[in-house]
Formats: structure tokens, sequence, C-alpha cells
């Protein structure tokens, strides 16, 4: 098959068409090389896609600072959260940290 008996077939000559060849190129040239390409539209999803999880967790964490902010506004309450998180203490009072042996070990095997 010669370029003569190519250049009779149907397809050859809707291929050569020079609409086709430019909306061919157009084409190409916007799904992969313009500035708002497919594949930046892909990528800017994965991003959107994301914050969009991030954000649930932050609202989650919210509610949950907001369920403390509640519980924290009881006196009895607030000492309790200030003596197990920052070791606070009355005066003349002494706090001693119990460490179990198996939390040694864990310490011990971090810093490894």
């Amino acid at each position: 098959m010669g370029l003569k008996d190519l250049k009779k077939q149907k397809w050859f000559h809707v291929l050569t068409n020079m609409y086709v060849l430019v909306l061919t190129a157009f084409v190409v040239w916007m799904l992969f090389f313009d500035t708002n390409s497919l594949l930046i539209h892909l990528e800017l999803k994965k991003e959107i896609k994301k914050l969009e999880k991030q954000q649930e967790f932050l609202k989650e964490k919210i509610t949950e600072d907001k369920i403390i902010i509640e519980r924290l506004s009881d006196p009895e309450e607030l000492e309790k959260f200030a003596r197990e998180r920052y070791y606070l203490k009355k005066k003349n009072e002494e706090i001693y940290l119990i460490e179990y042996e198996d939390s040694l070990r864990l310490k011990a095997k971090k810093k490894e």
C-alpha cells in the first residue's frame, strides 16, 4: 500500500483536513500544556479533598475543645484538670510521679 493508495482512503482525508488538525492541536494544548490544563485541575481537586478532610478534623477538634471548656467552667473540674495535666499543686503539698517499669522501657525505646 503506497502513498497514493493511502491518500485515497476516506479516513486519511478526514484526518488531514485542516480543521481537524487545528482542533486536535487545540485539544492537546488545552488538556496538557495550558495553565488551566486537565492535569492541574486534577491536582487542585486532590488538594481540595485534602483540605476538606482537614477541615472536618479541625471541626471535630473544635467541638471537643468546646466540651472541655464547658467542663472547666466548674472549679473542681478545673482543679482536677490542672493537677492531672500540668502537675500543679496547692501550697504545702507534694506531688509524686510514679512511673511503672513498662513505661520506662517504652521511653528508652523511643530514644533509640
